[in-house]
C-alpha cells in the first residue's frame, strides 16, 4: 500500500487515520473468516480470506483491501470486536 495513500484515507464511519493491519491479526481475521465466524457491517459472510487490510488508529475498524485497493464503505467493513478484542 501506498505510504502517501495513508496518508490522506481516513475511515469513513469514525473519520479517524487508517494504517496496515499487522500481520498477527490478519492472521487471526483470516482464520475468523474462514471458520465463518466474522461478518461484515451488513451482516453478510466475508466470502474469502485478505491479503491485506487496513485498521482504524483505534484499532476497531477493519477494511478489505482487494486486487491493491482499499475498500472504504461502510457496509464492507469489520468490527474486530467480533473477534473477542
Amino acid at each position: 500500500m501506498d505510504k502517501r495513500l495513508l496518508d490522506i484515507v481516513c475511515c469513513p464511519v469514525t473519520k479517524l487515520p487508517l494504517q496496515p493491519l499487522d500481520s498477527e491479526r490478519l492472521m487471526r481475521l483470516n482464520s475468523a473468516i474462514t471458520s465463518g465466524q466474522l461478518r461484515n457491517r451488513s451482516a453478510l459472510p466475508l466470502p474469502e480470506t485478505l491479503s491485506e487490510a487496513l485498521v482504524t488508529r483505534d484499532g476497531r475498524l477493519v477494511y478489505p483491501i482487494r486486487e491493491g485497493i482499499p475498500v472504504l464503505l461502510e457496509e464492507e467493513s469489520i468490527d474486530w470486536q467480533q473477534l473477542g478484542q
